[in-house]
């Protein structure tokens, strides 16, 4: 996410409406740049419509196991921009993957918005259920920065076997206030993680990079306090805020295992 200066400027704008407040919040990409068969992976392009109407894509990528990972993304970019951590996750953990758009990113129509972003994230956990090849599969949810309050607020309503957050930021308005003191209170856009974990039913794996320049490391350490047993967390030595899988190494894929070999049946 990108937050530079982001609640100062938005201090002195406050009042000009929504619009401006997305543009602070969200930086889709429409154009994909690339697919999972550049990377070698046989995958099927999931197009589905939500339930007000707006048409979404995404990409089912099958896995050796029989565990399917529902992934919501961060802010920036979009679903191409997530390749290669898609290969390493289905190589590495034989993990299958639905990995999907919001509104306004890639191929998805509409514009992105709080509540938009979880009724996408809704509707693919709905296709998880309902398509005859993905729907045998037990579900782990996973969301990365923004996609973390995504993927929490689908948990706390409809758990799934297991969570995995990854760099989660504390609500909009932690992020605001920590840049100018205050601020947060101008932002009708909430993406309150915090609380949404104090409701989990679910096994929850946290992951954050000690170095991470964008969301504060103790910003998923208080996540992490607030969230119910069971409850495992990860730090990440020496990653920032986007590569923490690569900087991780194998420590940070067997943090993985355990917790799934932990918290998933018959893993």
């Amino acid at each position: 996410m990108r937050w530079t200066l982001f609640a100062t400027t938005f201090a002195l704008v406050a009042g000009c409406g929504s619009a401006l407040e997305r543009s602070f919040i969200y930086y889709p990409a429409r154009g994909l740049e690339g697919s999972p068969r550049d990377y070698g992976l046989a995958h099927r392009d999931v197009r589905i419509t939500a339930d007000d109407g707006v048409a979404l894509h995404g990409w089912y990528v099958p896995g050796r196991r029989a565990v399917t990972l529902l992934w919501s993304h961060g802010n920036a970019g979009n679903i191409s921009h997530r390749l290669h951590n898609l290969r390493l996750i289905h190589d590495r953990l034989g993990l299958g993957v639905l990995i999907f758009d919001y509104r306004g990113y890639g191929e998805s129509a509409g514009t992105p918005t709080e509540a938009g972003t979880y009724r996408d994230a809704r509707a693919f956990r709905g296709w998880l259920r309902q398509d005859p090849a993905a729907r045998v599969t037990q579900v782990v949810y996973f969301g990365r920065s923004l996609g973390a309050a995504v993927a929490a607020d689908l948990a706390a309503d409809d758990p799934p076997i297991a969570l995995v957050l990854e760099t989660p930021f504390v609500s909009v308005q932690a992020m605001a206030n920590r840049t100018l003191p205050g601020a947060g209170y101008l932002f009708r856009t909430r993406y309150d993680t915090l609380e949404r974990v104090t409701r989990l039913r679910a096994p929850l794996l946290l992951l954050h990079g000690d170095r991470d320049e964008v969301v504060p490391f103790d910003q998923g350490r208080t996540i992490f306090e607030r969230a119910p047993e069971p409850k495992t967390f990860f730090r990440i030595p020496g990653a920032h805020h986007n590569d923490t899988y690569l900087v991780g190494g194998d420590p940070y894929w067997d943090a993985w295992e355990r917790f799934l070999g932990q918290h998933v049946p018959g893993w």
